[in-house]
């Protein structure tokens, strides 16, 4: 382990973190808390070239792309991006083996990953320095081991993450005119595909879902990228549902889509990146989860609102519960979100509408 590290020594740091969407927003709110407590350390941060985009204009971070369609090409570029860079410190915070093979072409004093439960896909082979484990734990949480084991004090970490992603001004003001021009001042976003079909709602129960937020007063849109599996799942469940509903997928950016779920009311999701760039905006999520623990995955600050059936099914597959099985064993299933109904859902919307004072 990294231990007494002097901030007066600590100059370049770099940060290994690919992918997906969720997880680069989870480990925002870390780089942050690191560049509170080194003000004056260049940060470097290898990402995947989506998530780039996301994240470009992230301030006093120089992003170094690895964009892993090139395939093998990806390393050499890589390589030779940072030939001539050598950091105090890698901060290894991917176990996947493209992540760790991509660790190679680092150059660093100290390199940092997972500790030994949590490693996996060889992981452990390529880090000499470990965090401490923080067992049965979010994602989120597990990053923050990273910040801890640099010297980054509880303090400064916070309580609670905060996150403060760059939207230009023109982002700002689109997004604010796409949600004035429903004619309503409360909204709903619906984001409702996840990365695999089998992680997503039925249509006709968003539709049923999208109706009843209208009744209570909601405009309700639909957002997503532009893949023909998000664009057929809108187009589904606007044929299902009986009210007016705005359709964007396919019609944003990234920046865009930030901006949109930071200026909205309230946001309806399964596990997907966008549930995570909602809670970086502070805003209110019903994250949707039958497959994946919401306690390692789920929105980070709104988990007390996420309607799940993770639980019900595991103990159904494996006769034991999270506690007694490794922690993030999947539930495998085609049917899983079958089990979550409408009633469930509009309980929860109502639940959150009324705390949230929405």
């Amino acid at each position: 382990m990294v231990k007494q590290w002097n901030p007066a020594g600590l100059t370049s740091i770099c940060i290994l973190r690919l992918s997906a969407i969720g997880d680069v927003c989870n480990a925002v709110s870390v780089v942050q808390a690191i560049q509170r407590q080194y003000p004056k350390a260049q940060i470097t941060w290898v990402i995947g070239k989506v998530e780039a985009v996301l994240l470009a204009g992230l301030p006093g971070v120089r992003f170094v792309v690895f964009d892993k369609k090139q395939g093998k090409a990806a390393y050499s570029q890589l390589k030779q991006a940072l030939k001539h860079d050598y950091f105090d410190v890698l901060l290894h915070m991917q176990v996947a083996f493209r992540a760790n093979v991509a660790s190679l072409c680092i150059n660093a004093g100290k390199k940092i990953g997972f500790d030994w439960h949590t490693a996996k896909e060889l992981h452990a082979l390529f880090m000499r320095h470990r965090i401490e484990p923080a067992p049965r734990s979010h994602v989120l949480d597990g990053f923050r081991q990273f910040a801890k084991a640099i010297g980054v004090t509880e303090q400064t970490l916070g309580q609670t993450p905060s996150w403060q992603l760059p939207i230009s001004n023109a982002d700002e003001q689109w997004a604010k005119a796409q949600l004035a021009a429903t004619g309503n001042n409360r909204t709903l976003i619906i984001s409702p595909a996840a990365s695999k079909a089998e992680r997503n709602w039925l249509p006709e129960r968003y539709a049923a879902l999208a109706d009843y937020a209208t009744e209570q007063g909601f405009a309700v849109l639909l957002c997503g990228g532009p893949t023909e599996l998000e664009r057929n799942l809108s187009q589904a469940i606007i044929a299902q549902a009986k009210q007016p509903i705005t359709d964007l997928t396919g019609k944003t950016s990234l920046k865009q889509l930030q901006a949109l779920l930071k200026h909205t009311h309230l946001v309806l999701a399964p596990d997907t990146g966008p549930a995570h760039m909602a809670v970086a905006e502070g805003t209110p999520v019903i994250g949707l989860y039958g497959h994946s623990n919401p306690d390692r995955t789920g929105p980070y600050l709104f988990r007390q609102y996420v309607v799940e059936v993770y639980h019900k099914s595991l103990l159904q597959q494996y006769g034991k519960t999270a506690d007694q099985l490794k922690w993030g064993t999947r539930v495998k299933g085609a049917d899983i979100m079958q089990q979550i109904s409408v009633a469930a859902v509009t309980a929860m919307f109502d639940k959150v509408v009324a705390e949230q004072q929405l």
